[in-house]
């Protein structure tokens, strides 16, 4: 999938919850290990959803900028609005500007016949956010991922996993990790599923006990293939009920001389290794 990773932004309410520090992956929470083209761009409009018992988050409107800044490096930026819900009694809805978040992917090795491709995604996200209302964790908080991408024809299969550190009262670090296989079915639909399991995050957030997800989604290409709707829609099999959502629409564009890889082209990603999934 040529997608960067899109990462919910966490949130601290202090008076009784805070929402979902989930991981990144566009329509996914799996991401992988190829960074955008150089000198090519990726932008995205997009909306999520998650819930537990405990609350329910949105984001959206969110926007997602990633830029093949050098060879082999993608810089990337996230900036969401979104609104926190917790259930019944448990305080007043908000909405507002989420924690924005920064990124770089780098790929630390290329993909061969007998290796998968490997690389990291380290992110830092920015307490941006209001944390009295329940829309920010308050701090800076980082996430340290380590991804790997295999194509076998028309399949690509990611995986990996990463530790979150969220340095702020309530909250604690935690893994998280899985395996994600994708099909491309014709030149306008693929589709894939995922395994996607989340340590406990904190006394005072929606995910305080482990869960394990299933999630399916996919992309559907439109005529221009530079521009994609994504989709994906899951919930949990084992530990904390949980369920998960995105919808966004994706354009690309960048210099004529290097290949531009969309999410989930496949092709794309057999002539340029640099390329993204």
């Amino acid at each position: 999938m040529n997608a960067t990773r899109l990462t919910l932004a966490a949130s601290l309410l202090l008076a009784c919850t805070a929402a979902p520090l989930l991981a990144q992956g566009p329509p996914f929470q799996i991401d992988d290990p190829v960074p955008v083209d150089f000198r090519h761009y990726e932008f995205y409009v997009f909306a999520t959803a998650g819930g537990t018992p405990v609350e329910h988050d949105f984001a959206g409107p969110a926007l997602e900028f990633n830029w093949g800044a050098i060879p082999r490096v993608q810089l990337h930026a996230v900036l969401p609005w979104g609104t926190v819900a917790p259930a019944s009694g448990g305080g007043p809805t908000r909405f507002g500007l989420m924690d924005a978040e920064l990124g770089a992917k780098i790929a630390i090795f290329k993909e061969t016949d007998a290796f998968p491709q490997i690389g990291t995604f380290p992110m830092l996200e920015l307490p941006t956010g209001n944390a009295d209302n329940g829309l920010g964790v308050g701090k800076a908080w980082f996430k340290l991922p380590i991804w790997l991408q295999k194509n076998i024809g028309k399949w690509l299969l990611d995986g990996g996993g990463g530790y979150t550190v969220v340095p702020q009262t309530g909250f604690r670090n935690f893994s998280y990790g899985g395996f994600l296989v994708k099909y491309s079915i014709s030149e306008r639909l693929e589709l894939g599923a995922e395994v996607f399991s989340h340590g406990a995050e904190g006394d005072v957030t929606p995910q305080y006990k482990s869960s394990t997800l299933v999630d399916f989604g996919g992309y559907y290409h439109f005529h221009d293939p530079n521009k994609q709707l994504l989709f994906c829609y899951g919930r949990n099999i084992a530990g904390l009920s949980e369920n998960y959502a995105y919808v966004g629409l994706y354009w690309t564009w960048g210099n004529d001389k290097e290949k531009s890889s969309t999410p989930g082209d496949f092709m794309g990603q057999q002539a340029n290794r640099l390329g993204r999934h």
